[in-house]
């Protein structure tokens, strides 16, 4: 079983590379993706039960500064250097982003608390702090060009569920069928 700092640094990192994603609002639901599997890897490193819709809201609660990650997505539309700046901005929010809510979960759940007893609000505090220790790591690793010390356990239902949410955006209009075809694609052959 990895421990909680491994599978925090882990899901910074790949929440890291999914910031990298050119197309604006698939990087989010990227991130988003992340930062539930971590949730779920860290209520199950504490044996408690877990929920998909409630990891999910956790996540809106604390990093409710989608402002900012929605203007480092507006700035990949330029034409140009758009992209190289704006995914590298996104790198390091998503970064940090994934770093604070899983430094937050781990101390609710080390605390004693459970899933049914977390609070997103009494933790808004905590993730700003942890946040901004966020962005000093994701910026040390991103320099050092870290990589995550092993694969996700589940690597298998991760490319189902990014396949899926690809689906749900090229079914509401996000992307076209073929980006939809080209970015399943590169999930596939990741895996």
């Amino acid at each position: 079983m990895p421990t909680i700092e491994n599978i925090v640094r882990n899901h910074t990192l790949y929440a890291m590379g999914a910031g990298l994603i050119p197309i604006p609002f698939l990087d989010i639901a990227a991130v988003t993706a992340i930062q539930v599997d971590m949730i779920h890897q860290i209520a199950e490193a504490y044996g408690q039960n877990f929920s998909t819709t409630r990891a999910k809201a956790w996540v809106g609660a604390l990093s409710g500064s989608f402002l900012a990650r929605l203007g480092a997505d507006a700035i990949k539309l330029i034409p140009g250097v758009g992209p190289i700046v704006g995914g590298v901005s996104m790198a390091v929010l998503s970064g940090a982003s994934t770093y604070a809510i899983g430094q937050v979960v781990g101390r609710h759940y080390a605390s004693g608390g459970t899933t049914d007893s977390f609070n997103a609000q009494s933790f808004k505090q905590a993730y700003k702090e942890e946040f901004e220790k966020g962005k000093a790591k994701a910026t040390e690793w991103q320099k050092s060009g870290a990589k995550p010390t092993a694969e996700p356990p589940d690597a298998r239902s991760a490319a189902f569920a990014k396949i899926k949410e690809l689906a749900e955006l090229r079914d509401s209009g996000a992307i076209s069928e073929e980006e939809f075809a080209e970015l399943k694609k590169k999930i596939i052959a990741e895996f």
